[in-house]
């Protein structure tokens, strides 16, 4: 009898952990919350996480779905989940079934929609378009309502604080649509809109707590597709700000971590040591290697490891989920060479898999050309390593046009920094995949940074215009924003004019606004509406003269049956430029349409070009 009852106490105390864990289980996300039919990418990893959710089993019921495999990790708050979705799959509900002993506990709809039609084909940003850059917090409060969310860690505005947010958000976006069109733009790049729940400076979008999520300051996931909608409506794109190194301290997988590989440094929190050049230095240590990519970008930025096959899936499935979501027309990869280098060739690839048309730019901020031209597609390294990164950010043009615009010198032309540098394009499989920019949410204001020099600010506006690559502008850089603090992040992403029912000053209706910049936004809109119907800048080539010490910069852009030839003056005087020079490209008798004054030009010989001036020569 002892012996009996002591078996069933033994077998009672055994069951009852199952029967409180299967009581204590709870299933608090799915991700990626849907997934389509046809893709190209059909086993997908699902990340489940909820209290004690591994304890559970799974099962599912849909015709041509597969579950492949249910992974543990040594948290039972999650499994992940890998289901393959057969070609034939049709679109519905799939059911996600978690159950104990024969008994289902929790119930779970996963939607398998249709996809789009052309979906995979869908067209992307190239050297056609101009693109505007938004720090959406800075840009324009369009829905006063979300200034203050109470689920939110950073709740109040405070406008007079450089590092708090200011309250702009995907509204505000909406409501600026129309004068965006106005100046000439076909693709916008908002600065990250998901999630960052930080306790303090999260205003800037770069430390998410939910890849799946916008942000409920700058509005909802339903807000942006509207954003989308009304954007292509106007014949604009939007390109979404992928960040695949590191995320928000504050995420919930950093707080309560499905494993110690989740994240790199998990415990010691190593902060990176911004040595980019170990990538491709021969000589550099495995320390300072695993350092630069391994370590934290901030001490609130936890560094996502791409190394574990189910952070790199995540990472993966999640910027392939907005595309189709949202509608997408492409990416700009935030500190691109940051993360694993092997599992940016593998997302580059499967990206450009799943969209052969779309295109990815990815931040690498140097200097160095071929520390740069390293992870672009075709690129052919002496390492053997394969990116299939169709497009970079040139930070070395930004710095070289500023160094040009702003020096002087005696001996050699001020422009030989910009032509030296242009020069180095030999080290590019694709040199006219190029995003260049006067400036950035990153850099300081191009007007500041020309010592507001408004004959140089134009000098600079028609080269960006002009120049080989895709060009990239900062909101108010029509208007001469500026920053008045060297460095400064606050001021480098200052409030846009009129963004703000109470501002004194709107770049969309004039008010308040000087006749330098009323002037400004005039050249702008024109150059830029200009080139938005000009197709030699689709798929024409680019040709340039060294300079000599008149300080004359000349480059023809061109295709079979169309030539522009631009002239940039940086002297304070007018230049008699002989034509003979430019016999290669141009006789040195033809007629003109300059573009900026609308003046015809006949042009015999030589042409007088006025002092600190940009002409664009229209060849007829």
């Amino acid at each position: 009898m002892k012996t009996a009852l002591k078996k069933f106490i033994t077998v009672l105390f055994f069951f009852i952990p199952i029967i409180l864990m299967a009581q204590n289980t709870t299933l608090d996300r799915v991700e990626p919350p849907n997934w389509w039919t046809s893709m190209n990418y059909n086993t997908i990893t699902l990340l489940v996480y909820g209290n004690n959710i591994s304890e559970l089993k799974l099962a599912i019921d849909y015709p041509e779905v597969e579950l492949i495999t249910t992974e543990k990790v040594s948290n039972k708050n999650y499994v992940f989940i890998t289901l393959q979705i057969n070609p034939s799959a049709k679109s519905g509900i799939l059911q996600l079934k978690f159950y104990d002993k024969n008994k289902v506990l929790i119930t779970k709809d996963f939607p398998i929609l249709e996809r789009e039609k052309n979906s995979a084909q869908r067209e992307s940003f190239s050297q056609k378009d101009a693109i505007l850059l938004i720090v959406p917090d800075r840009f324009s409060n369009g829905d006063t309502k979300n200034d203050s969310v109470q689920t939110m860690t950073e709740k109040a505005i405070d406008r007079k604080n450089e590092d708090k947010r200011h309250g702009g958000d995907i509204q505000g976006i909406i409501n600026q649509l129309d004068y965006i069109q106005s100046l000439g733009y076909t693709q916008i790049w908002n600065t990250p809109l998901i999630e960052n729940n930080q306790p303090q400076y999260s205003y800037h979008g770069y430390a998410a707590t939910d890849f799946y999520k916008i942000d409920p300051r700058f509005g909802t996931n339903e807000q942006f597709i509207t954003l989308v909608q009304e954007a292509q409506k106007r014949g604009i794109g939007i390109i979404w700000d992928v960040v695949l190194n590191h995320c928000g301290a504050e995420y919930y997988f950093i707080k309560d971590l499905p494993s110690e590989d989740w994240t790199n440094y998990s415990i010691s929190k190593t902060r990176t040591n911004h040595a980019k050049t170990t990538i491709t230095d021969i000589y550099a240590t495995e320390i300072d290697k695993n350092e630069y990519t391994d370590g934290w970008f901030d001490g609130h930025m936890a560094d996502l490891n791409q190394k574990n096959p189910l952070v790199a899936k995540y990472l993966i499935q999640n910027t392939i989920w907005w595309i189709e979501y949202a509608g997408l027309s492409g990416f700009r990869e935030d500190t691109f060479s940051y993360a694993d280098k092997d599992f940016l060739a593998k997302w580059t690839k499967t990206i450009l898999e799943e969209y052969p048309n779309f295109n990815i730019v990815g931040e690498e901020m140097s200097r160095i050309v071929a520390q740069t031209a390293y992870w672009q597609k075709d690129k052919v390294n002496t390492d053997g390593y394969k990116c299939y990164l169709p497009t970079l950010m040139d930070f070395l043009l930004n710095d070289n046009i500023v160094s040009s615009l702003n020096s002087s010198n005696d001996w050699f032309s001020t422009w030989r920094d910009t032509y030296f540098g242009i020069a180095q394009d030999y080290q590019f499989p694709h040199p006219d995949d190029q995003l260049i920019f006067p400036d950035n949410h990153d850099v300081d204001r191009f007007y500041s940074r020309i010592n507001k020099d408004f004959d140089s600010w134009k000098l600079g506006i028609a080269m960006y215009m002009t120049m080989r690559g895709i060009p990239q502008f900062f909101y108010g850089t029509e208007v001469l924003m500026t920053n008045e603090r060297a460095g400064s992040d606050g001021q480098r992403r200052g409030d846009f004019y009129g963004g703000w029912k109470e501002d004194s000053k709107n770049a969309q209706t004039g008010i308040g606004l000087n006749q330098e910049e009323k002037e400004a936004q005039i050249y702008f809109s024109k150059l830029l509406n200009w080139r938005k119907t000009n197709n030699v800048f689709e798929n024409g080539k680019f040709k340039h003269y060294a300079p000599q010490k008149d300080d004359i910069y000349v480059y023809f852009r061109y295709t079979n049956d169309k030539k522009l030839m631009i002239i940039l003056n940086k002297n304070k005087e007018y230049v008699n430029l002989d034509m003979n020079r430019y016999n290669e490209m141009i006789s040195n008798n033809f007629v003109a349409k300059e573009v900026i004054t609308n003046k015809i030009l006949r042009i015999n010989n030589s042409l007088e070009i006025p002092s600190m001036t940009a002409m664009i020569l229209e060849i007829e």
